[in-house]
């Protein structure tokens, strides 16, 4: 996973910042605290992240495209501009039904 954090105090497109790479899976972590991380991810069409839990909460900004995110088993469609909040230890899993990019927010608790 490439870091490369944004710089702080200025004005970015973040799906501008980062491509799509044919039959892949692009990631690039923008601000990596021990709070929590932010992570730009780009989708080709089809591909995903396999089902698996997290012991915080994270949350997905739909920038670009349309994907599916299941969680506990419940797929949800979610377009440009939408979002969702994926519970801590509850089985989710993404997958592109078209190219798709996304903010991955991750939440750390005590």
């Amino acid at each position: 996973m490439k870091t490369n954090e944004i710089e702080k105090a200025s004005v970015i497109n973040l799906a501008a910042s980062i491509d799509y790479s044919d039959s892949a899976v692009v990631s690039k972590t923008i601000l990596k605290k021990q709070s929590g991380n932010l992570t730009l991810f780009a989708f080709a069409k089809n591909e995903g992240l396999s089902e698996h839990t997290a012991p915080f909460d994270a949350a997905i900004q739909v920038l670009d495209g349309k994907g599916e995110i299941t969680i506990g088993g419940t797929p949800y469609i979610l377009e440009k501009g939408q979002f969702i909040i994926m519970p801590a230890n509850i089985a989710h899993s993404v997958k592109a039904v078209e190219d798709f990019k996304m903010l991955l927010i991750m939440i750390k608790s005590d």
